[in-house]
């Protein structure tokens, strides 16, 4: 990443972590900023999310670790991460109308992952999240073998995690991504 780059990116954040200090209570700009210094994968990770429309931000920390958590935090699942099934085995079974990728794969590619039920109830409790879209979430792998995946999303005034077969993807359903740093 050029430096300009960075230094955009770089204030992107810090203005978005200035504007929501309920997400990060008793977490300061220098120390983020600290963590991201010099980790090219981290914000090279936090750039896609950017451009793939997740406006990331930190919702989290880890003070043994001494890591933060990065989360995307768009009102609504990433307008660039939508249409895709679940996982690659998914994508490649489907024999028709196959979308253009898999949420798995396009995380990973990314250097990110998917929120898990935790993070994501987590997410929701910051804010009102998914109301029109969906979110698929790191799956238990037990659900996954039956060949079902889980998504979430916001409707009713409450957050709800369901199920849904991992060869399906819809228009409003994409994945939100998280990063430790």
């Amino acid at each position: 990443m050029k430096a300009k780059e960075r230094d955009a990116l770089l204030y992107l954040l810090k203005t978005r972590f200035t504007q929501h200090p309920q997400r990060h209570p008793g977490l300061d700009w220098a120390k983020v900023a600290a963590q991201l210094d010099g980790n090219a994968a981290a914000l090279k990770a936090l750039a896609l999310m950017e451009a793939s429309g997740g406006e990331p931000d930190v919702i989290g920390h880890d003070g043994a670790r001494g890591e933060v958590l990065f989360c995307d935090c768009a009102a609504e699942s990433p307008a660039e991460r939508r249409s895709l099934c679940y996982d690659c085995e998914a994508l490649n079974a489907r024999k028709e109308n196959k979308p253009q990728g898999s949420a798995l794969q396009m995380a990973a590619e990314m250097g990110i992952a998917l929120l898990d039920e935790d993070q994501y109830r987590a997410l929701q409790a910051l804010g009102e999240f998914d109301v029109k879209t969906s979110s698929w979430l790191a799956t238990p792998p037990a659900v996954r073998a039956l060949g079902g995946a889980l998504f979430g999303d916001r409707r009713y005034g409450r957050v709800f995690v369901y199920h849904n077969g991992v060869q399906s993807y819809y228009a409003a359903r994409g994945f939100r991504g998280c990063l430790w740093v």
